[in-house]
Formats: structure tokens, C-alpha cells, sequence
């Protein structure tokens, strides 16, 4: 179905060697498997880069897109496992030191992501939440409104599956059209 490599290849062919896209492949290409893999994991998860935009660098770096998409879809999720279990671990601190709940900090995105939450709980916070906030961002805020932590983890690990391999599909798809 799609041999590796030739898609991205074939761009960089009719780029020429001066362009920056054959120039990164060149790179990328030259470094151990197991360094293009952690480069994409280590971009992944960054936030605002996260699946969607790691997946599509990793092809465009020249890695098949399957690898591109399973790097991608393991950075972002282990940087939310860390967010995620610490912010868990920070609300339950400060729940058992105070007596009384506090009101949450009122601030415009955390209003914002606590509407769509209210309205569409963890499942499409999950899903829908990328489209304003990175998930490592809305995940600890639900996490902080008083959703079950491994409810956050299963459906993120859900919504990173599908903007990760979503993007990456498309950018497979983009860069078919264009070698």
C-alpha cells in the first residue's frame, strides 16, 4: 500500500537538494532509527505540537507514516501522563489540607474549557478540546474539576490516536499529491 519512504522521497525529488524538506530527510535519514523515533516522541510532546503536528513532521522528516504516527501518538501521551498524574496529585494535596472546597480560579480559558466540560464531560472535552487548548492543558483541568484520572487518560489516549493519525493520513495524502 504505501512502500516507505517514497512519498517523501519523491517530494524531496522535485524540491532539488537546495530545499529545506530534502535537507531535513537527508538529515533525518542519516541518524539511527532509534533517534528518528525519539525525535518525534520528544517534539510530540510539546504542547500546541502534540500528535497532530508530530505526525506530520515525522513524515515530512522522510519516516513511513505508520512509525511517524505511533512516535507521535507515544510523545504526546507520555507527556499527559505526567501532567495528568500530577495535577491528580496536586488536587488531592490541597483538598485534604483544606476543610472547605475553594471556588476555582476564575480565568477565561479554564471558564472556557469548564463550560465544554459541563456540557460534553470528559469524553468530548477529550476530543474536542485540541481545537482550543492543547491537551496537556485541558487534561489537568479536568483532571482539577473532579474527573476520574483514568477516565482523562483513556479518552486522551483516544483523542491523540485520532488528531495524531488523522494529521498524519493527510499529510501522507498531502504529500502523495504533490510527488
Amino acid at each position: 500500500m504505501y512502500e516507505s519512504l517514497t512519498l517523501a522521497t519523491n517530494l524531496a525529488a522535485t524540491m532539488g537538494e537546495d530545499h529545506w524538506i530534502t535537507g531535513l530527510q537527508n538529515w533525518t535519514q542519516d541518524l539511527p532509527a532509534a533517534l528518528q523515533w525519539l525525535g518525534v516522541i520528544l517534539v510530540s510532546a510539546i504542547p500546541f505540537v502534540e500528535s497532530f503536528f508530530g505526525a506530520p513532521i515525522g513524515i515530512l522528516a522522510g519516516m513511513h507514516p505508520a512509525v511517524a504516527i505511533i512516535a507521535a501518538v507515544v510523545g504526546n501521551m507520555l507527556s499527559l501522563i505526567l501532567v495528568v498524574y500530577v495535577a491528580h496529585w496536586v488536587r488531592t494535596a490541597i483538598l485534604h489540607k483544606r476543610a472547605r472546597p475553594v471556588d476555582p480560579e476564575k480565568s477565561a480559558k479554564r471558564e472556557k474549557v469548564r463550560r465544554i466540560f459541563d456540557r460534553f464531560g470528559v469524553p468530548g472535552v477529550s476530543i474536542l478540546g485540541p481545537l482550543a487548548l492543547p491537551s496537556q492543558f485541558t487534561a489537568p483541568l479536568m483532571v482539577s474539576f473532579g474527573a476520574s484520572r483514568h477516565a482523562v487518560m483513556a479518552w486522551m489516549l483516544v483523542s491523540v490516536i485520532l488528531w495524531g493519525a488523522g494529521f498524519g493520513l493527510l499529510a501522507a495524502w498531502g504529500l502523495s499529491l504533490v510527488g
